[in-house]
């Protein structure tokens, strides 16, 4: 058999529009076709920045989470640090 080529399927469907639609229509045919090419992609956009914003809520409460969790940390080195201090101090004071 043959293989068609993009090109060729092009210009078929050129020629099929002639004939079905007449030179007169083509041009509000693909300014149409234009219109909704153009409101596809509007509405891609906008459902691809909805995602994102819903991402970006969804990392809020993590990101909040893990500041919580570190602050958490802290507070703990520090009384442990404090311990050690005390018990640092009573063993100087059992030496003397």
């Amino acid at each position: 058999m043959f293989a068609l080529q993009p090109s060729d399927i092009a210009i078929i469907i050129i020629v099929a529009l002639v004939i079905f639609f007449g030179s007169s229509k083509i041009p509000e045919l693909f300014r149409s076709m234009g219109k909704a090419v153009g409101e596809f992609k509007k509405g891609r956009l906008e459902a691809e920045l909805e995602m994102q914003q819903m991402q970006q809520q969804n990392q809020q409460p993590q990101v909040q989470n893990q500041a919580d969790k570190a602050a958490e940390l802290e507070r703990q080195i520090q009384e442990l640090q404090k311990q050690l201090e005390q018990l640092k101090s009573q063993k100087q004071q059992q030496q003397q």
